[in-house]
């Protein structure tokens, strides 16, 4: 049950092409974003879609293949875990943010 304590498995698309961060200890970074979406009817029988974002980490060989075959638009399978952080603004605001990390990444369709 260890395993499955923190796992998140996701399927979408990339609302942008992804960022890709040098790091100077010579490891790459991959930021991207994807939307997932879900249909349902609402309480007077209206069909309603509602879309999520998530944002997505990937490093490594996975952030190189993230890099060399991702693109706006196109549809991946995520899995990985939540990992939750904060950072400070230029301004000195402190700002929260979630993220999947990713482990393993699938391309689907063409």
């Amino acid at each position: 049950m260890n395993a499955i304590k923190n796992k998140v498995q996701l399927i979408g698309n990339l609302g942008q092409d992804p960022e890709i961060v040098n790091l100077e200890n010579g490891s790459k970074l991959a930021k991207f974003s994807i939307a997932t979406s879900e249909n349902y009817k609402n309480a007077q029988g209206e069909k309603v879609e509602d879309t999520q974002w998530h944002n997505i980490v990937a490093w490594g060989k996975t952030a190189e293949i993230v890099e060399n075959y991702l693109t706006k638009g196109k549809q991946v399978a995520v899995e990985g875990k939540l990992v939750h952080r904060s950072y400070e603004t230029k301004e000195g605001e402190k700002r929260y943010i979630t993220e999947v990390r990713c482990n393993e990444l699938l391309m689907l369709g063409k």
